[in-house]
């Protein structure tokens, strides 16, 4: 009896701690995150609402925006049960919110037992500002004339703090960058392959909240006709290529293969590492002024040439060469063309040993096909400065160097650069404006 008694009771022990342990078990309320849980949105902002609760699982939500004594319901629903966690997008859509301070309130519920059955709930609140207008954008600058494959610079003033703006021209986005005036400055241009039709340049900027403007500008074109050429390539050509580039087109031995892999796929590796040196750049200018020649350098190739290869009288291949080829002697001294920051100085495929200087505002310059760099990334360099030796390394038949200058990552006529009146009016002048 004295057993069935001590037995007994040792049950009622063990479900006396089972029942507090049931009880007991969670007696934490969800977790609960908002995205962005601070500062502007407006109603296209994305809010992002996370809920966790690994104990007894997620049971129910209620989300208020409140705006003084107006509660506007955002979202109200149960989840099934065994649900831990849980994503859900908020908008504020077509609430009629005011402008000014919000609270977006979240109440959340579990499955708990605890409190005499009514389990965890809390209401979580996040201080928003709510903004519905979107930047109002002010063009400064008055005369901007665009040569197909040119560039130019406009000069803008926001009335707000913006994430981002900047200049639109096709799909192409060029960064302005905030000067200490309070001004804008940005540098675009009329990329080569971008018809006529198409080139509708615009300031664009969105605020913090996501509100977005845009705003068209006065300006003015000059079309241009670029070259048609032929490039021959002889076998010795390929011959005395293919071992530089064997490493970048694995798996092939072939000559031309290699040839046409590189031409095709690695070139165009090669111009988005320099989109992403245009990350880069100084948000100030570096430079002064026009842009050097290389001295005592003859013309090899121009900027934006149609080059049709043809390999035993047919045509193989296609490219657009973007930058001037200028050739003076072998191992010819190769100079800084105006004031920057050396971003890149290594090898790069088609463009072989080269340096890319940084010159601000998202303007820079690549010489190519070196045999020798005398610069290292982050070094300060001034016009007419010494950089290397030119040569015949990547995609060159003989020794000369490649010279490029590009805005954003786009490459821009070098010739504009290089005139000194044409910097002065379309440039210098308005970088000096109150």
């Amino acid at each position: 009896m004295k057993s069935l008694k001590k037995l007994l009771l040792i049950l009622i022990v063990i479900g006396l701690f089972a029942a507090a342990f049931t009880y007991f078990r969670d007696t934490a309320a969800p977790l609960v995150q908002l995205t962005p849980g601070t500062g502007p949105v407006s109603n296209t902002t994305p809010l992002k609402l996370n809920l966790s609760d690994e104990g007894t699982g997620l049971k129910s939500l209620k989300v208020e925006a409140v705006q003084g004594d107006k509660h506007l319901l955002l979202l109200s629903q149960e989840f099934p049960p065994q649900t831990l966690n849980a994503q859900i997008d908020l908008l504020l859509g077509d609430k009629k919110l005011g402008e000014g301070p919000v609270t977006i309130e979240v109440t959340s519920g579990d499955r708990s037992i605890y409190h005499l059955g009514k389990g965890n709930s809390e209401k979580v609140s996040f201080n928003l500002t709510y903004d519905s207008r979107a930047p109002i954008i002010s063009v400064l600058s008055r005369t901007h004339n665009f040569r197909h494959g040119g560039s130019g610079l406009v000069i803008y003033r926001l009335n707000e703090e913006v994430k981002t703006s900047g200049l639109m021209i096709g799909d192409h986005f060029f960064p302005g960058f905030k000067q200490a005036s309070g001004n804008y400055i940005v540098l675009g241009c009329w990329p080569w392959n971008l018809k006529e039709a198409d080139f509708v340049p615009r300031v664009v900027a969105r605020d913090l909240a996501g509100n977005e403007r845009q705003a068209g500008i006065y300006y003015h074109t000059i079309e241009e006709k670029f070259r048609h050429r032929q490039i021959n390539l002889p076998d010795s050509f390929l011959q005395q290529k293919a071992p530089e580039f064997e490493s970048l087109a694995p798996g092939l031995s072939d000559p031309l293969e290699i040839f046409l892999k590189v031409n095709r796929d690695v070139r165009a590796d090669n111009r988005q590492k320099l989109v992403e040196l245009s990350h880069n750049t100084s948000p100030v200018a570096l430079w002064k002024g026009a842009f050097t020649r290389q001295p005592g350098a003859s013309t090899l190739a121009s900027f934006a040439d149609a080059r049709d290869y043809i390999y035993h009288g047919k045509k193989i291949d296609h490219a657009t060469h973007l930058g001037f080829d200028l050739a003076s002697v072998a191992h010819a001294k190769v100079i800084a063309a105006n004031s920057g920051t050396v971003v890149f100085a290594d090898y790069l495929g088609i463009y072989g040993q080269c340096v890319v200087i940084d010159h601000g505002l998202g303007l820079q310059t690549l010489y190519a096909h070196m045999s020798q760099l005398d610069v290292t990334v982050g070094d300060q360099v001034h016009s007419d400065q010494p950089i290397g030796r030119s040569g015949s390394t990547g995609m060159a038949g003989g020794d000369h160097l490649h010279f490029g200058v590009f805005i954003s990552g786009i490459a821009v006529q070098p010739l504009e650069w290089w005139d000194a009146s044409w910097v002065k009016n379309n440039i210098t002048s308005k970088l000096v404006q109150p």
